[in-house]
């Protein structure tokens, strides 16, 4: 058995062999992809027909904003799902996956530092050095903000490098700060609620995503490490077994919190949604506006994750091999790999507020 690819399981003695469902999960991959391809293509589709105008170089920032959230994820995924390995018996904690975390932190800084030119250019995308106001950063809302996520990447980073990498939060939580307090200026009615909003949704989505990601790391470096000391003359089959308790019980654990993270991010971001788009106009905008559409493609794509949590939280409570829970948990990496895409491109359309 690997982690790769589960065991089949057998019916019976004489009974047909019964193998994981791995196809639904890839139909349903499949059509979630194509109910997101319109706003996947970039601003460009979403604006069509709805009668906005984006800003210059709008598919730049969404990528460049894309990158940044990724790169969040994976060092707080790092950090939380390192402190639920500790919680497991028998865990082998000593042989822990490569960190990716000084790596995020470079591409995180080369995207806030790509953010920050575009601020200092009057928030389009800069052609020359000439056409940058790196000295007006200091003065304006935005540019203060644009420059305390560079610093703060770069300050993960060396955390990340250092001997104590779990100094990292302070920096990753002063970026998740950052773009709650970017994403609602003061002229916004209610701004402390959004930005509230704004910060457990970003805190709760970085724990979801980055977490599960690292714990699948972690559960195919154990089960590397198992095989390779079982293959020992001094080895025996109980290091695999011991192996495979142990990540199934970090996955089973990161399930339980995972049901939290998954209720807060579905009570803030609905309750962000509202405060932009009015209840009775709601049904409207989700089809008229690019933010609206773009919108609707992220809640298919949360949708579709979380069936794939679900059918891995089932694999992992009837399953005989409660390692095949992976398949599905791997594809729901893939799902929230795409939610982050979506996630940088509806920071970068037209809002469409209507504040009464």
């Amino acid at each position: 058995m690997t982690l790769i690819r589960p065991t089949a399981e057998t019916a019976g003695a004489s009974g047909p062999v019964r193998r994981p469902a791995a196809g639904r999960a890839v139909a349903l991959l499949v059509l979630v992809a194509v109910a997101a391809l319109i706003p996947l293509l970039g601003p460009r589709p979403a604006l069509d027909g709805t009668g906005e105008a984006a800003a210059p170089g709008v598919g730049g920032i969404a990528l460049l904003r894309a990158a940044l959230f990724a790169a969040l994820c994976v060092p707080v995924g790092e950090l939380f799902a390192a402190r639920l390995a500790r919680l497991v018996p028998g865990a082998p904690l000593e042989h822990a996956p490569r960190s990716w975390a000084p790596s995020a932190a470079a591409v995180g800084f080369l995207a806030a530092l790509g953010l920050a030119s575009v601020v200092a250019t009057g928030n389009l995308l800069p052609h020359h050095l000439s056409d940058m106001d790196v000295g007006g950063l200091y003065q304006s809302r935005d540019g203060k903000l644009a420059l305390l996520e560079v610093n703060a990447f770069l300050a993960a980073g060396l955390c990340a490098l250092s001997r104590r990498p779990a100094a990292q939060v302070w920096p990753l939580a002063a970026v998740a700060l950052a773009e709650a307090l970017r994403a609602h200026p003061a002229p916004e009615h209610g701004p402390l609620v959004g930005s509230g909003l704004t910060l457990v949704h970003v805190t709760c989505a970085a724990l979801w995503t980055g977490g599960l990601l690292h714990v699948l790391r972690m559960l195919r470096t154990w089960r590397a490490a198992s095989e390779a000391e079982a293959a020992e003359p001094t080895g025996t089959a109980e290091t695999a077994a011991s192996a495979d308790a142990a990540g199934a019980a970090l996955l089973g654990l990161y399930a339980r919190v995972a049901a939290v993270l998954f209720a807060a991010l579905a009570a803030t971001g609905a309750w962000s949604a509202l405060r932009r788009m009015p209840p009775g106009t709601v049904l409207d905008q989700l089809t008229a506006t690019s933010y609206g559409r773009t919108l609707l493609a992220k809640l298919v794509l949360v949708a579709a994750v979380a069936v794939l949590a679900l059918l891995a939280r089932l694999r992992l409570r009837r399953a005989a091999d409660r390692l095949s829970a992976c398949v599905p948990a791997r594809a729901e990496v893939v799902a929230l790999g795409l939610v982050v895409a979506v996630s940088g491109l509806l920071t970068a359309l037209p809002l469409p507020i209507r504040w009464s």
